[in-house]
């Protein structure tokens, strides 16, 4: 692996315009390629954020916030040369992050991310994007996002290894996911994909309406299970399934408290959004 360190994180307009002109797959291998940095947690970017997701303000930063700090290198990294799938159109599958102490008293880290384990897949392929973040007494948080390109032809037969949807889980809450969210989340993760701003830039790429971002209803169901949830020595796994149409109305189901359990976001029709599950870091 060629890691490479930036002195600061990323702007992010120019990656935007890298993003929008690559739309051809260039290869099917992925390059060894890391990319780290140095950044500071800003107080008001975390108070604009727990808004945004329905986070209580604590002293412990919300268990999804890294991937808002990690965000700029990821898109660095994906909308590299020699990275050889195109950033818009690729599909967030799941994501897992792991909490391996608790996120307090967090001012300077070091964010690192590399893309990893390429595979087939019935409709293309599949890679993950893994972001560590260390502080001055080592890992903190890790996570890793398994990202979808479709079209990508790979040797070998597609493993189908998805979460089982959970069964023993009741309602704990809803709440409404408004038009608006999507633009309001772009504000604060700098994530403006065009499927989740505006039914006319969704349409561009085949939605009929915006839809949430994956990691916004995670950040939401996290928020959800406040209390229900260790704040350290924790593995927290999502896998995304029919998007979030903008407005709509979902519901948490869930297990009980306790340091594992399952969950499962449910629209109108019991139209399954996102299962998941949390349990202690193995």
């Amino acid at each position: 692996m060629e890691w490479q360190t930036l002195g600061s994180t990323p702007f992010l307009l120019p990656l935007y315009w890298r993003a929008a002109l690559k739309r051809k797959i260039t290869g099917s291998t992925l390059p060894e390629l890391g990319l780290r940095c140095r950044v500071s947690v800003n107080p008001q970017d975390v108070a604009a954020y727990r808004k945004v997701c329905g986070f209580t303000d604590s002293p412990i930063l919300p268990a999804t916030y890294p991937h808002i700090l990690a965000f700029g290198l990821q898109m660095q990294l994906l909308t590299d040369k020699r990275f050889p799938f195109p950033l818009l159109g690729l599909v967030h599958l799941s994501n897992r992050i792991r909490i391996h102490r608790p996120l307090g008293a967090v001012s300077d880290l070091n964010i690192a991310v590399h893309a990893q384990n390429l595979k087939p897949h019935a409709k293309g392929a599949t890679f993950n994007v893994v972001t560590t973040v260390e502080d001055s007494l080592g890992l903190l948080w890790e996570a890793e996002s398994r990202m979808l390109c479709r079209g990508v032809k790979l040797d070998g037969e597609a493993a189908d290894n998805g979460l089982p949807i959970p069964t023993q889980v009741s309602e704990l809450t809803r709440w409404k996911a408004p038009a608006d969210i999507g633009r309001r989340y772009a504000r604060v993760s700098g994530d403006y994909n065009p499927i989740h701003l505006s039914a006319l830039t969704a349409k561009l790429f085949g939605f009929p309406q915006a839809i949430a971002h994956g990691l916004w209803n995670k950040a939401r169901t996290l928020a959800a299970l406040g209390e229900h949830l260790p704040a350290a020595n924790i593995e927290i796994h999502v896998e995304f399934k029919k998007p979030v149409r903008l407005p709509s109305e979902v519901t948490l189901h869930t297990s009980a408290a306790g340091s594992s359990g399952e969950l499962l976001l449910k629209g109108t029709g019991d139209l399954e959004h996102m299962a998941g599950k949390w349990q202690p870091i193995a």
